[in-house]
Formats: structure tokens, sequence, C-alpha cells
């Protein structure tokens, strides 16, 4: 499909952080299309009247200043198409869409949800529910911000902190579960609802956080049958739930103490789809983008 003259916004942000660069051939596949490729940043000064659609890439920075981004979104909506559209965003960035996907049989680590201005006592939590170890992490947030992994000699320093950071936001404790540091955490990509590619992060030695900035390497991943059912599933849910069709999604696993998969993340706003590791998911990705536009 080729639309000379057409102009696409790839939003972005700035400073853009020092990881691998990993969209080129995304923008390779829209520039051979005949687009003209732009990448502001989502809060700079932009008449976003210019351009045929806004594809939301590599907005990293918003995370604490997560209703101002929702309000960009919505201005942007009423400026051009965007994708995906504002209510995805304003359900995605917020880690309670696991709780509506958990509600509608998707399998999660086992969580504790807790709103801000909270209160919960980490010692009796950990015993009454018999785990070894807890991950805490804010209800907004990505690339590890505001994690704290603890085990039970832990919990005097780290209910500390958890009561902190509720007094100032959602948070979430979950059972630890150790595989990550060993498999890694599993990501299946998928544009316009079929699978591209999978990728397996894995952390540094001792580490559970799996993304680069924090040294963590990533790899192409083999997807297996049971992987690819249940990250289809996994999509028609957040589709039902939605009410839209997902121009792409980024469905991370990790597994749990029996070895069963279980969802980590559904990221459908800003995901790093690891277009280095296929390049042709960014031809999809561009293919798919352009025929929701025509």
């Amino acid at each position: 499909m080729t639309v000379p003259g057409r102009r696409i916004a790839l939003a972005s942000c700035d400073p853009f952080p020092p990881v691998p660069d990993d969209e080129e051939p995304l923008r390779a596949a829209l520039r051979s299309r005949g687009v003209t490729v732009e990448e502001p940043a989502w809060d700079a000064r932009t008449d976003w009247r210019r351009f045929a659609a806004c594809l939301v890439r590599t907005t990293w920075d918003y995370m604490e200043r997560r209703e101002e981004y929702l309000e960009w979104a919505r201005r942007v909506a009423a400026q051009t198409r965007i994708f995906h559209p504002p209510q995805v965003i304003a359900w995605n960035t917020h880690k309670s869409y696991l709780r509506a996907l958990e509600a509608a049989g998707v399998p999660l680590a086992q969580s504790v949800w807790l709103d801000r201005g909270a209160s919960v006592d980490l010692a009796t939590l950990l015993r009454d529910r018999d785990w070894e170890s807890a991950l805490v992490k804010p209800m907004v947030g990505a690339t590890a911000r505001r994690t704290l992994r603890l085990g039970r000699a832990d919990v005097v320093s780290g209910q500390a902190q958890l009561d902190a950071w509720l007094a100032e936001e959602d948070m979430i404790v979950q059972q630890y579960l150790p595989a990550v540091e060993t498999e890694g955490e599993l990501s299946v990509i998928m544009v316009d609802g079929q699978i591209t590619h999978g990728v397996r992060k894995i952390p540094v030695p001792g580490d559970y956080r799996v993304q680069d900035d924090f040294g963590a390497r990533d790899e192409p991943w083999p997807t297996d049958a049971r992987c690819r059912l249940l990250a289809r599933d996994i999509a028609t849910a957040a589709q039902g739930i939605l009410r839209t069709d997902l121009l792409y999604a980024r469905v991370d696993f990790l597994r749990d103490l029996t070895g069963d998969l279980v969802l980590n993340e559904l990221e459908l706003v800003e995901p790093q789809l690891f277009f280095r590791h296929e390049p042709f998911a960014g031809d999809r990705l561009a293919e798919a983008l352009l025929a929701r536009l025509d």
C-alpha cells in the first residue's frame, strides 16, 4: 500500500532514554510506502492536525504525569487519528486493567491491590498467604519504577517504603516469581491480531528487572502453542472489555511456582516491540496502520 505525501507522527519523548533504538524497521516500512515520518515528543508544542495519524510509540516519560498524558491523548484524538485511542490509553496505563482481565479468566500472579492511602501489614500478608517473597510495584509505572523485591527478612524496611509510596499512589503487592531470574520474561508481539514474533528478556544475574536500562538482555524466543493460544485469548478478552480492535499488543508472561504461564503485563500504549528481532513486524505494523487509515 503506497500513499505518497501522507504524514504520520510516531509519538516519542524528549530526551530519548539511553537505550537501543528499535524503531527503524517501522520507519523504513512507512517511508517505503511514501509516508513522511516525524517523531515529535508527546508533550511538545505540535500541531497534530498536520498528521494523518499519530502512532504512540516511545512516550516513555509520562508515568508521573499520567493525567497530563491522558489529556494529551484526548486532545490529539480531536485533531487526528491516534492509535490506540484515548479510552485504551486510559485503561492500559493503570494496572487495574489486570483486575479486569483476571475477572475475565486470565491467569495472573497472586496479587493484593492497594488504593492510595490504604494500609497493609506486609509481615502478616506474607505469612497468611505463605509467600516466601513479594514484589511491590505501582499501579502506574514502567521501567521498574518504584519496584521492590522483598522477603520475610526485609519486611521492616519494605513496610516503610510501601507506606511512603501508598501515601502518594495506588500500589500492588504480588507473589514474587523467581523464574524471572532464570527464564526471564516471555513476550509475544501481536499486530492486527496476528502473532509476529516472540522475545525473551533476561535480567542480569540476581536481578529481576528485565529492562535493558538495567543491563538485561533480550533474544528471539520461539513461542510454543500454549503461549500463542493464551496470548490470543488475552488479546480477545481485552478487546471485549474495550469494545475496540487492537492495532498492536505485547503480551508479557512469567512462569509461576508450578511452571504455568501467568500474565505479567498486557502492553497496549507504548511497548517496545523488538523490531530488531523481527524486522518484518515493522512492515506488518505499517501495513496495518495504513489499512486503518484507508
